[in-house]
């Protein structure tokens, strides 16, 4: 699906590839041939690339609502849409730690839908408010991010749109539909560099990106092989432990991070089979490694945020361990991707200059 995925960005207003930046110094520094960020701190006017899986999810189940195939472009999904807003708007739900609550609050508004979406414990007063500003109904739950799951479904009836980016046993359809949608990130990469990366860096939460990465990059019929690190919050690591044990496991994630986005405790149920059998390997990284990565992207005139950072945290962590870089090809012939996941947030919590200890 990841071609009428893409047939169905471009046609939203204002869509354009996002940026793959080289940066050269971080090539010399982490002995590869060329290094690349792809930033997406400008997504649709939204700063995460939460907006592209939110997108096609709400096309796809707005459409199967409709009784309809999912529409090929935005003016389409616009006229299902309104088929089902009277006399009242449908409604869609979820819960976020952030980028994905906003993105899918920013497309309900563009389409006339009321969106409601609950969120974690701990999470910025500036997160809170800017889902809020797409006119969504926030719903503070003050449990952590696995628990506010749970309760957006159990709140959401039949009359409304469950668009959650996590799978469970039940619940998998639409979260495969959120991660058709993220191939439109990859599929960018690829035009813009006119062929597969030697390495793939993503940072993970619930691992749908990772699982949009994986599924991408080893579909039958392509070149050569494209290495994949996942990269998590040491603190909320779920992909790694399930790696470890060979099975999914959660976590926990009450401990605090600046990688908000990313603090999820487990892994998507169908994400992980795809995880299991294509990851190359997958790191945790401290706040204090994350925020110097920042600012090295930062000096480079990047505008990224703590989870987009985590990539190049994750990276030069590898590199610094006995086998790592032979575990992900990175050396002096290696063309590697970090994908920048988000931009600067309105508030990290702590300062840039701040030394975070672990």
């Amino acid at each position: 699906m990841a071609a009428p995925a893409l047939e169905f960005h471009q046609s939203i207003p204002g869509y354009s590839p996002t940026p793959l930046v080289a940066v050269p110094a971080l090539a010399e520094s982490l002995g590869a041939e060329q290094v690349w960020i792809k930033d997406e701190s400008d997504r649709f006017g939204l700063p995460a690339f939460k907006v592209l899986g939110a997108s096609w999810a709400t096309n796809l189940a707005v459409s199967a609502r409709a009784g309809r195939p999912p529409a090929r472009t935005f003016a389409e999904l616009s006229a299902t849409t309104a088929l089902l807003t009277r006399p009242a708007p449908l409604t869609v739900v979820t819960a976020t730690d952030g980028n994905h609550g906003r993105a899918l609050a920013h497309i309900a508004r563009l389409l006339g839908l009321t969106a409601r979406i609950y969120v974690p414990a701990g999470l910025p007063a500036g997160t809170l408010r800017a889902i809020g500003d797409e006119g969504a109904q926030v719903v503070e739950t003050g449990q952590v991010y696995d628990e506010a799951v749970r309760i957006a479904n159990e709140s959401c009836t039949d009359a409304e749109l469950l668009i959650q980016d996590t799978a469970w046993t039940g619940y998998e359809e639409v979260p495969r539909w959120i991660v058709a949608g993220y191939s439109t990130l990859f599929a960018e990469i690829d035009v813009q560099l006119g062929t597969s990366p030697g390495l793939v860096v993503v940072p993970t939460g619930v691992g749908s990106l990772l699982q949009a990465a994986i599924e991408h990059y080893r579909a039958s019929g392509r070149d050569g092989r494209t290495a994949i690190l996942a990269v998590e919050p040491a603190t909320a690591a779920c992909v790694t432990a399930s790696l470890g044990a060979g099975k999914p496991v959660s976590v926990d994630t009450a401990a605090p991070t600046v990688m908000a986005g990313l603090n999820c405790g487990t892994v998507s149920s169908t994400a992980w089979p795809v995880i299991e059998r294509g990851l190359d390997a997958g790191i945790g990284v401290s706040d204090a490694e994350t925020m110097a990565a920042l600012g090295v992207l930062q000096q480079h005139g990047l505008s990224v945020g703590p989870c987009g950072a985590a990539a190049l945290a994750g990276l030069q962590a590898a590199a610094g361990l006995s086998g790592g870089a032979q575990a992900v090809g990175l050396g002096p012939t290696t063309r590697a991707v970090l994908v920048s996941t988000e931009g600067i947030q309105i508030d990290l919590g702590v300062p840039l200059t701040t030394n975070l200890k672990d």
